[in-house]
Order: structure tokens, then C-alpha cells, then sequence
């Protein structure tokens, strides 16, 4: 009876996982990583507030310590390049891409490149 009560169990979240990836799939969902600049709680919160006005951008997580940002999007309404631009026109690099110079000179000093070395 415990047999059956794991397998019914297991089948149950195998196809639950299945049904979530597809609605994933569906709705166009996709995810990029982008090395950033930022290097306080400040970046973070100042770049995640502007991929939430980002069209098509679903979700981000600035991850301070390693300056990654993950973007979830959606590939019907943007692309990873709009999303790098946006990152630039907040002030701060994405991957190879430098920030734009105006937007980076209006950043508080804590939030600047130069900041983050020790």
C-alpha cells in the first residue's frame, strides 16, 4: 500500500512538472543571465525597478555579490539586447556592453565601479 502511495505521489509531481514547463514554453518564457556592474543594495534595487518597467520583462534577481542579473522575459515582446540596454541606460554595464556614460555620471557615488574595489 506504501508502494502504490510513493508511485501515485511520484506521478502526480512528474506531471505537474511536465504541465509547468509547458505553460512556461507557451507563454514565450525565456531567461538570460547578464554580468552587471552594480555593486550595493542600492544597484540592486535600482536595477530591478527598472526591468519591472522593461516590457516583456516577467521577473529579475540582481545577485549582488556575484553582479549577475537573471531576467525572466517574454521572447514574443523583447529580447536580450533591449534588456542589456536597459541595464546601460540605468547607468551600469551588462556583459561586454559599457554603461551609457550620462546615466553612470548621475548614479550615487556608493553605486559607481569604483565603489566596489577594496
Amino acid at each position: 500500500m506504501k508502494n502504490i502511495k510513493a508511485l501515485i505521489f511520484t506521478l502526480t509531481m512528474l506531471l505537474a512538472s511536465v504541465s509547468t514547463q509547458a505553460q512556461s514554453q507557451k507563454k514565450g518564457e525565456e531567461t538570460v543571465q547578464i554580468k552587471t556592474s552594480a555593486v550595493c543594495d542600492m544597484c540592486k534595487k535600482t536595477i530591478e525597478k527598472a526591468m519591472a518597467y522593461e516590457k516583456g520583462v516577467i521577473s529579475s534577481n540582481l545577485d549582488v555579490k556575484s553582479q549577475m542579473l537573471t531576467v525572466v522575459y517574454n521572447g514574443k515582446k523583447t529580447n536580450t539586447d533591449n534588456i542589456r540596454k536597459a541595464v546601460n541606460a540605468t547607468g551600469y554595464d551588462a556583459d561586454d556592453k559599457p554603461a551609457q556614460e550620462r546615466a553612470y555620471n548621475r548614479l550615487d557615488d556608493c553605486c559607481k565601479k569604483e565603489a566596489g574595489i577594496h
